[in-house]
């Protein structure tokens, strides 16, 4: 069998659905993500939106979109996002785990399938060198693994938004 031919990922077809993009931690990848998905919203890191009696998001009926990295410590601030978030009834239609290029933890793993009940879907999008490389995720043809786990948080985004009923 040859190689799998390489595309440019084509986004979303124009005037489609707005996401709102997150990190629950910084450098999550929360940025990139939100390049591949546009239209979206990139709100960066949760992390300074806490306060109280306020909410972090506002989504106002916007699909969101966790993002976090693959490790311990990043299911933490991935489980306190979905806390607080849960807390102002905001729903994550999609927890978008970007590989850091490790293994993931078996700690990690287990922790995402905790989480797996309180969000719309776990998503894990693969670690790509190129995206270090430029400056403009937009840029990068992404590979199948990409493609298909960028295809899978539009397909929960769109379930979010009531899609599929």
């Amino acid at each position: 069998m040859g190689r799998h031919k390489r595309h440019r990922y084509d986004f979303w077809p124009p005037g489609g659905p707005e996401v709102v993009v997150v990190g629950a931690h910084g450098g999550a990848g929360c940025t990139t993500i939100a390049a591949l998905l546009k239209p979206s919203w990139d709100l960066g890191s949760l992390a300074h939106r806490y306060q109280p009696s306020t909410p972090p998001v506002l989504t106002k009926g916007r699909p969101l979109v966790l993002v976090c990295r693959n490790t311990v410590s990043a299911t933490r601030a991935a489980t306190t996002a979905v806390t607080v978030l849960h807390g102002y009834e905001e729903r994550v239609a999609c927890l978008a785990v970007v590989s850091d290029g490790a293994a993931e933890p078996k700690d990690a793993s287990a922790r995402f399938l905790l989480l797996e009940a309180r969000v719309g879907g776990i998503v894990r999008f693969p670690y790509l060198r190129e995206l270090r490389l430029l400056d403009d995720p937009g840029n990068v043809t992404l590979n199948g693994r990409a493609q298909r786990a960028l295809t899978e948080i539009r397909h929960l985004t769109y379930l979010a938004q009531g899609g599929g009923r």
